[in-house]
């Protein structure tokens, strides 16, 4: 389960990531928190944040893959990582002086939005050149379980630390978080990277990586699961916020506790992941029709302590379905396309949260429950959509048909036992 981490580099990488990763996290509650302060409440306020950090995922992340494939990946996420804790730093600094407003959180949003936008492509093709193709797939799934482990303690630890001392001292914690990682991959072994040829600056190469995508139905199909289930299903970020203080009316450590939850089924999910050693199409759409059924379901629940048990199993869906797709994307593309395809992915993956935040935003100022709800079955009708279509194009073998060919395989194997 935790082969990649036998690797030098990847354990340097694992550390410093587990580290900042909880800082991340206290600072998603915390600023989340804070516009809802700042803005009394306001579950449109709470979505344009969202989007304006996610905006720019929209023109940057795409050619943050471009450069991926440019440039030395270890070199870009050192100053990457280096850049976000200075955003960090900056509203931490604003808010334990007093002096932060609204305009400032969105400012500061934008920032942080531009500077992932292109480290997550250049972060998600680097971890191949740390582990190999081999461990790729161990190693997807243990960022996963690092993140989600990270998501159980960040927000539980942001939520007491809110109460007790302002969301300005977790901004701060988070800058200070950030010297994990990039602490990490300062020290790693260069000569040990499994690097692929960088690829010649020249024209087209980000219409070449489009035009790929494209011609690759496989890529196609998983792409536009993944725009939609994270664009309408996954905006818990927000959904959870305006469960825990306009439905269940709590605090700030109740959306703590919501979040925390969610988290101990992700890491489940994660967990599982691990051990299968390749992806299967037919769990990332299995996973994909769950998640939405069990969301509409958690929406639905009458109390906040029936809707956090309910993130559980959410959340295991929801990762099994996301490390089947991220490692799916890896392992299909050649060495010199994964990091502009990874931008294509990570457009795909974050890029409808400038649409669908202040939408479901509105929808939250109707009735708390409805962006739940509607992004679960949204999640559940697309990817229904999407299994008859590959079932009909034989994509996805049918029920009877698998039954076929294991009996055929079976009776196969029996034929040559016979004869040997």
């Amino acid at each position: 389960m935790f082969g990649s981490l036998r690797i030098y580099n990847y354990r340097l990488y694992a550390s410093g990531q587990i580290i900042s990763l909880v800082g991340v996290w206290m600072q998603r509650v915390a600023q989340d928190w804070l516009v809802l302060e700042l803005s009394d409440g306001s579950p449109v306020a709470l979505g344009f944040a969202a989007s304006l950090q996610f905006l720019p995922v929209l023109l940057l992340s795409m050619w943050g893959g471009v450069l991926a494939d440019r440039m030395d990946k270890r070199k870009l996420l050192l100053w990457l990582e280096s850049a976000l804790g200075v955003c960090a730093l900056a509203l931490g600094v604003l808010d334990v002086t007093g002096v932060v407003e609204l305009w400032h959180v969105y400012l500061l949003c934008l920032l942080l939005g531009a500077f992932s936008a292109v480290e997550t492509p250049v972060r998600q093709s680097f971890v191949v050149e740390m582990v190999g193709r081999d461990q790729l797939t161990n190693a997807v799934a243990i960022n996963s379980m690092m993140f989600n482990g990270a998501r159980i303690v960040g927000p539980a630890i942001a939520g007491v630390t809110i109460v007790a001392i302002g969301t300005g001292w977790v901004f701060l914690a988070n800058a200070v978080s950030f010297i994990g990682v990039v602490g990490g991959v300062w020290l790693m072994r260069t000569s040990q990277l499994l690097r692929s040829d960088p690829v010649p600056r020249q024209k087209g190469q980000l219409w070449s990586a489009l035009r790929y995508v494209r011609g690759r139905p496989d890529l196609v199909t998983v792409m536009l699961l993944v725009f939609f289930i994270a664009t309408f299903g996954m905006n818990f970020y927000m959904t959870l916020a305006i469960l825990a203080r306009n439905v269940f009316g709590g605090d700030a450590d109740a959306y703590g506790l919501l979040s925390t939850l969610i988290a101990v089924g992700t890491l489940a999910g994660a967990t599982l992941a691990a051990r299968r050693k390749t992806p299967r199409l037919s769990v990332f759409i299995g996973s994909g029709i769950v998640f939405g059924v069990l969301e509409i379901i958690s929406g639905m629940m009458p109390t906040m302590l029936l809707t956090g048990l309910m993130m559980i199993p959410v959340g295991i869906a929801m990762m099994t379905f996301n490390t089947t797709a991220n490692a799916t994307v890896q392992l299909a593309v050649e060495p010199e396309m994964r990091g502009r395809v990874m931008g294509i992915y990570m457009l795909v993956f974050l890029g409808g949260n400038p649409v669908g935040g202040p939408l479901m935003g509105w929808l939250g100022e109707i009735n708390g429950r409805a962006p739940i709800i509607i992004g679960g079955a949204v999640s559940m009708v697309v990817t229904l959509t999407a299994w008859v279509v590959l079932t009909r194009r034989g994509v996805i073998a049918k029920p009877r048909l698998r039954r076929q060919q294991r009996d055929a395989v079976v009776e196969s194997e029996e034929t040559v036992d016979a004869a040997a």
